[in-house]
C-alpha cells in the first residue's frame, strides 16, 4: 500500500480537528494494532509457560516478577515528572530546556538505580527464597540466581524505559508500544525453540530469555531514537543540572506516592496469594486477571496519549477541547463496560478453550475482575485528566489511606471464603473509592470552580 491511499485510510478513519486530536486518534490506530500482537502472544504464552513449568513453577515465576516489580518504588516518580516537564517545555517552544530535563532524568534515575543494584546483589545470597516463595520444589540456589538475573535486567531495563516517556510526552505512544510486540514476538519464537530443545522446564533459561530481549530492545530503540528524531533533546552530561531535578521530584513525588499505591495493590497480591493459598493459587488469579485486564489494557491504548495531550491543552487554555475529549470517552467508557458484562457472560468457554484443563478458574473470581475492570474502565478518564493537570494532591491524600487499608483488607478477605478472589475484590474496593471524588474534581478545574484541595 502506498503512502498516499495510507494517508486516505487513515484520513477516513481518524478524521480532521485539532492537530493534537488527530495526532492522539492516529497513534491510537496503530497502538491498537501493536497491542493487538502483543496481548495475542501474551496470551499464547500462558497455556505454552504451563506445560513447560508445570502450575506451581508458573507461579513461582509470575510472584518473583511481582516482587522485582516492587523496586518501582525508587523511581520515586521521575518519570512521570519528567513526562509532564517535557509536554510543557516542548508545548512552550523551550527546547534545550527540555534536553536538560532529560539529561537529569536520566543521571538521577541511573545513580539511583545504580545504588539499588549494589544493594540487592549484596543482600539476595543471604535472602531465603524457597520461604518468600513459599516452595520446596525448587532449590534455593536456583531461585537466588534466577533473582539475581531478573533483578539486574529489570534495572537496566528500567533506565531504558525512559526513552517511553518522551515518546509518550510526545504524543507518539504508538513507536513505544511498538518495541513491546517486537520482543513478545522474538521471545515466543525462542521459547517454542527451547520447549522443544528442552523438557525439563528451567526457571533459570526462561528467566534469561524474558530478561534479556526486552532489555536490548529498549537499548537499541534508544540509541536510534537520540540519533534520529531526538537528537536534540540526547542527554548530555553538560546539560545535566541537579538543580532542576527538585522539579522534577517535587511533581514527580506526587505520582510517585500513586505509583506507589499501585505497586502496593498489584505487586502484593501474588505475595499475599503464594504465602496463604500456595503457588498454584497464584496461577489461578493470574490467569483470570489476564482475561479481565484485556479490556483494561485496550482501553489504556486510547488513554496513553491522552495525558500529554491534556497537559499541552490545559498549558494552552483550550478547555473547549478538553471537554468534549471527556465527553467522547465517557461514551467510549459504556462501551467497554458491556464489553466487560459480555466477557464475564463467556468465561467459563473462554478458559476452557484457552488454558483447558490446566487451571480451574472459579466463577467468583471472574465476577469480581469483571468488577475491576468495571472500575478501572469508568475511572481512567478522569484520572488521566487529574495526572495531565497534575493537580494532584487530593489524590495523594486518599491513595495514602487506600494504601494502609489494602493489605489487611486483601488478607482478611482471601481468609474468608472468598479465597483467591479476595485479592480483587480488595483492590476494586479500594480504587472504587476514587469514584467518589475523582470525577468530581475534574469537573470543578474544568469549569473553573476548583479551590483549596481541589485545585493543587
Amino acid at each position: 500500500m502506498s503512502k498516499q491511499i495510507w494517508q486516505q485510510v487513515l484520513t477516513r478513519f481518524i478524521g480532521r480537528g485539532p492537530e493534537r486530536s488527530v495526532r492522539a486518534k492516529k497513534h491510537i490506530l496503530y497502538s491498537f494494532f501493536l497491542q493487538g500482537v502483543s496481548v495475542l502472544i501474551g496470551f499464547v504464552y500462558v497455556p505454552l509457560l504451563l506445560d513447560y513449568l508445570d502450575s506451581e513453577r508458573y507461579g513461582i515465576w509470575l510472584t518473583m516478577t511481582s516482587i522485582i516489580g516492587w523496586f518501582e518504588f525508587f523511581n520515586v516518580g521521575l518519570g512521570s515528572g519528567l513526562r509532564n516537564k517535557f509536554a510543557e517545555t516542548v508545548a512552550q517552544g523551550r527546547h534545550e530546556l527540555a534536553r536538560v530535563y532529560v539529561s537529569t532524568t536520566y543521571a538521577v534515575v541511573g545513580l539511583i538505580f545504580s545504588g539499588v543494584l549494589l544493594l540487592f546483589f549484596v543482600v539476595n545470597p543471604f535472602l531465603s527464597w524457597d520461604k518468600i516463595l513459599n516452595t520446596t520444589s525448587v532449590p534455593p540456589e536456583e531461585l537466588s540466581l534466577l533473582a539475581a538475573l531478573v533483578f539486574g535486567f529489570f534495572i537496566l531495563r528500567f533506565v531504558l524505559k525512559l526513552i517511553g516517556v518522551i515518546l509518550i510526552a510526545d504524543q507518539r505512544p504508538a513507536v513505544y508500544n511498538a518495541f513491546m510486540p517486537l520482543g513478545n514476538v522474538l521471545t515466543l519464537v525462542l521459547i517454542v525453540l527451547l520447549i522443544k530443545v528442552n523438557q525439563q522446564g528451567s526457571l533459570i533459561i526462561l528467566g534469561l530469555l524474558l530478561s534479556v530481549i526486552p532489555a536490548m530492545i529498549l537499548l537499541v530503540a534508544t540509541v536510534v531514537l537520540f540519533r534520529g528524531r531526538y537528537r536534540s533533546y540526547r542527554p548530555s552530561w553538560r546539560c545535566i543540572n541537579f538543580s532542576l531535578s527538585r522539579d522534577l521530584m517535587t511533581l514527580g513525588q506526587k505520582f510517585f506516592v500513586i505509583q506507589m499505591s499501585a505497586v502496593v495493590l498489584f505487586m502484593t497480591s501474588n505475595m499475599i496469594i503464594i504465602q496463604l493459598l500456595g503457588p498454584e493459587a497464584v496461577t489461578v488469579y493470574n490467569v483470570a486477571y489476564k482475561y479481565f485486564s484485556l479490556p483494561v489494557m485496550v482501553y489504556a491504548i486510547i488513554m496513553t496519549p491522552i495525558w500529554s495531550a491534556v497537559t499541552e491543552a490545559y498549558v494552552k487554555g483550550d478547555f473547549p477541547w478538553l471537554k468534549h475529549t471527556l465527553r467522547r470517552l465517557n461514551w467510549a467508557s459504556l462501551l467497554f463496560v458491556a464489553g466487560i458484562f459480555l466477557m464475564l457472560a463467556c468465561s467459563s468457554l473462554v478458559y476452557k478453550l484457552w488454558v483447558g484443563s490446566r487451571v480451574e478458574i472459579p466463577w467468583l473470581l471472574s465476577c469480581c475482575m469483571a468488577l475491576y475492570a468495571l472500575v478501572n474502565v469508568v475511572l481512567s478518564p478522569y484520572t488521566q485528566f487529574i495526572n495531565g493537570f497534575g493537580k494532584l494532591k487530593l489524590t495523594i491524600r486518599v491513595v495514602v489511606v487506600q494504601t494502609l487499608v489494602f493489605i489487611p483488607l486483601a488478607v482478611a478477605l482471601v481468609k474468608s471464603p472468598l479465597g483467591v478472589s479476595g485479592v480483587i475484590l480488595a483492590i476494586a474496593l479500594v480504587n472504587g473509592v476514587g469514584l467518589l471524588y475523582v470525577p468530581l474534581q475534574t469537573h470543578r478545574i474544568l469549569s473553573g470552580k476548583a479551590r483549596g484541595l481541589w485545585d493543587q
